[in-house]
């Protein structure tokens, strides 16, 4: 029943409408006429004015006419950098961009999913319960979109999440916490050449705190990474201050603390050791959430899967998304694989079978639910 001529259309379409980080509005709303177009009840709340962007979520519902209980899918419509003037190629049953920026299937390959869904379940008058649709904002920048919803709008306590980039099939169940902190070195300037004794180099000292650290992979559940640093003034200056960004993350919210504790505590010795000063600010961005294999929403999805001879396997995965927040929420949300490859590269693609496969899938749940 779905239309692979129209989703890869649709989808194709999708990408080229223009939605980075905090610049959703012109996909908002052009989602939000197709949605209504299909019969939904569709509004744009105003999160976006709490974070920044210039468009709030997109939050639909659709009435069943089956009394079963309501379920949400749940998408983001911002896509990462290069993200404008996305030019989709399609060679080999394969979408591509031209190279030149980031595809966007994440995680517009979600939203194509769903809203093919919904257009087979208007043409073929198939039964269903009560559909609720979150289209989010600024999840690319820190989830802030489900961060600041407001959960009093959405009646569902279950929630199938489109944003993973495994094959259909595949269901994410745990993902882990992350915290972020940025840190300032404060050293003291002096002239690199003439008098370099007497300075203070904040670049030298965080160099010798992260040369104490571990970092990257620390074990299955935790990894840790020092982004960026910026700092210095000239060679000829000894660099009065630096800034870093970091972040560690864990399905274990004991060793996510000791993680962090142990990077915070390098900083702050080190400083110490040299004569610096650290200032430094520590946020969890979100927590980690873990789904049991027997829930309810992992045996949907599976019997959905199952009723179209897709192989289900839950996974998990080091990753963030909207789903840690939804989890939160008192809402059983797990995260599906949509088929998105390389995402955040200029490499990145979709497979038509998966696009197709994923919004069977979507269909499936829909009826099974």
């Amino acid at each position: 029943m779905i239309n692979e001529e129209r989703i890869v259309q649709e989808f194709m379409k999708y990408v080229q409408i223009d939605s980075p980080t905090k610049k959703e509005k012109q996909f908002a709303d052009f989602i939000t006429k197709e949605l209504r177009s299909l019969g939904l009840e569709v509004y744009i709340d105003n999160v976006g004015e709490k974070c920044g962007s210039d468009s709030g979520n997109v939050i639909a519902k659709l009435t069943g006419n089956k009394d079963v209980e309501p379920i949400l899918f749940s998408c983001h419509m911002d896509t990462v950098s290069p993200g404008e003037g996305i030019k989709p190629v399609c060679r080999d049953g394969v979408i591509y961009s031209d190279g030149t920026t980031i595809l966007g299937a994440d995680d517009k390959a979600g939203i194509a999913a769903i809203v093919e869904a919904l257009k087979t379940i208007k043409e073929n008058n198939i039964d269903h319960g009560p559909i609720e649709i979150l289209l989010s904002i600024s999840e690319e920048g820190g989830l802030y979109g489900a961060k600041y919803l407001d959960y009093s709008q959405i009646q569902s306590k279950r929630a199938i999440v489109l944003d993973s980039g495994g094959s259909p099939g595949e269901i994410i169940v745990q993902g882990p916490a992350q915290d972020q902190f940025e840190v300032k070195i404060i050293g003291k300037p002096a002239h690199a050449g003439v008098s370099p004794e007497e300075g203070i180099s904040a670049i030298h000292v965080a160099a010798h705190a992260i040369s104490k650290m571990n970092l990257l992979r620390i074990d299955e559940d935790t990894t840790a990474n020092i982004g960026t640093i910026q700092g210095g003034i000239a060679t000829n200056v000894v660099a009065p201050e630096v800034i870093l960004q970091a972040e560690a993350r864990s399905l274990n919210d004991e060793k996510l603390d000791r993680q962090t504790d142990h990077m915070v505590k390098c900083f702050e010795e080190t400083a110490k050791e040299f004569g610096a000063k650290a200032e430094i600010k520590r946020e969890r961005q979100y927590g980690a959430f873990k789904v049991e294999e027997n829930d309810e929403i992992v045996t949907l999805v599976k019997k959905a899967c199952e009723n179209l001879k897709i192989k289900p396997h839950t996974a998990k995965t080091g990753g963030g998304s909207d789903t840690n927040v939804i989890n939160t929420k008192g809402i059983k949300a797990v995260n599906l694989g949509t088929g998105e490859r390389k995402p955040h590269t200029l490499e990145e693609y979709i497979s038509i079978e998966d696009l197709v496969n994923i919004s069977k899938l979507v269909l499936e749940i829909i009826k099974e639910a």
